[in-house]
């Protein structure tokens, strides 16, 4: 579930903290934009790190070159494309009129024109703004639209007066958009132990082998399968993300680490992914003091690292086992390798040497092939949506098992 928060200019600009963690808890990926007159109540810093991504308050980058300022420019079309909901709180009495016209003079009011998926929208504003029929005419358009208006609770407001136009309670709008998008909980039950990112495996106390890996997929497939109601635990080699709220961290550095956290979970597991990039080779006799440099050349001797997927699919019983093959070439036919002799129900295959996907990205491509024979392509798409796309097939791995 990827939420886009809007947030307006008002003093309950607040509460829209509240409503981001509300969202998370939830299971939801949180990005902010916020208006200028928003962040005169509110610092970016709080949604910053609350919700683990950067927030958006200027429709061009300021003071920016003149690709920085082109990036920005075009910025509102990605967030519009990879987000499923649009939820604007506190939605002030000028958003709603912006929206109702289709004016857009900011980031969040261009994002909106440029939005095709679902739009919450909870106003909050003086009593009187509120009853004014310009502010009711705009309510009743947008409805029209296809909007959820979470209408403002009664109460004391700010100014002083007592009426409506109270913020609802940002639980109950969190509510709102769960139920709106009527978010899947087929994962109930299930426990899923996922890898992800690299492993780095020492040469000296300061140097080591690793790869390119980010973690950025099995962070979103934790993500994903922690929004559909299954248990998660994440073993995470070294990388610069936030964990999904709600899911076991498990951290560790080496393939040695790797394999022993997850033989040791593996009872309790249910659904395995293996998404992480393994080193294949370390160094078994690690010196203790750092090598130093000389002017001859130098030859390592490395071993094979353990191999977990394939341990896993000797111990998988009646799991589902999912693995992962990044490749250069033949991945479709690797794939299929990987999934007979490792003993999988289905393999995540993609080509890493395409740009701008796979490693370090957002984006992915893959192939899904399965244990039945099928194999389905996944267009590029952002890598929680992908993740999605993979829990998917989690019924039809089932049968195919049974």
């Amino acid at each position: 579930m990827r939420v886009l928060l809007g947030v307006g200019g008002g003093i309950a600009a607040y509460k829209a903290a509240e409503l981001a963690r509300a969202l998370m808890e939830r299971g939801a990926a949180v990005e902010t934009i916020m208006t200028k007159a928003a962040t005169a109540f509110i610092q970016p810093l709080t949604f910053a790190s609350l919700t683990g991504h950067k927030v958006i308050t200027d429709l061009f980058a300021p003071g920016g070159s003149a690709e920085e300022t082109l990036s920005s420019a075009i910025e509102h079309i990605r967030v519009a494309r990879d987000h499923e909901m649009l939820v604007v709180a506190p939605c002030t009495a000028d958003l709603l009129a912006k929206f109702a016209h289709g004016h857009a003079d900011d980031f969040l009011s261009t994002t909106y024109l440029a939005f095709t998926g679902k739009v919450v929208l909870a106003p909050a504003m003086n009593t009187h703004m509120w009853n004014h029929p310009a502010t009711q005419k705009n309510i009743e358009i947008l409805r029209e639209r296809g909007t959820i208006v979470v209408e403002p609770d009664a109460g004391y407001l700010a100014c002083g007066m007592t009426g409506p136009g109270r913020l609802a309670d940002p639980q109950h709008i969190a509510d709102v958009v769960v139920k709106s998008l009527q978010v899947r909980q087929d994962l109930e039950g299930e426990t899923v132990l996922i890898t992800a990112g690299p492993t780095q495996e020492p040469l000296d106390p300061v140097r080591f082998i690793s790869n390119r890996s980010s973690g950025k997929m099995g962070y979103a497939l934790a993500d994903a399968a922690r929004a559909r109601g299954a248990q998660v635990v994440l073993v995470s080699g070294p990388v610069n993300l936030v964990p999904p709220v709600g899911v076991e961290l498990v951290r560790v550095n080496t393939a040695l680490e790797m394999r022993e956290a997850v033989l040791s979970r593996l009872s309790k597991a249910t659904i395995i992914v293996k998404s992480a990039a393994v080193a294949d080779y370390h160094l078994a006799n690690v010196p203790q003091q750092k090598v130093k440099k000389t002017a001859a050349k130098v030859s390592i001797d490395l071993d094979p690292t353990p191999d977990i997927l394939a341990e896993c699919g000797r111990l998988k019983e009646d799991r589902i086992l999912i693995g992962f093959a990044a490749e250069t070439q033949n991945m479709v036919e690797e794939a299929r390798r990987k999934m007979k002799t490792k003993n999988c129900d289905m393999v995540v295959g993609n080509l890493v040497s395409q740009e701008g996907i796979g490693f370090e990205s957002d984006q992915n491509e893959v192939t899904l092939v399965l244990r039945s024979g099928e194999v389905e392509k996944i267009q590029r798409a952002p890598k929680r949506e992908i993740a999605d796309r993979i829990f998917d097939r989690i019924p039809r791995l089932r049968l195919a098992a049974s």
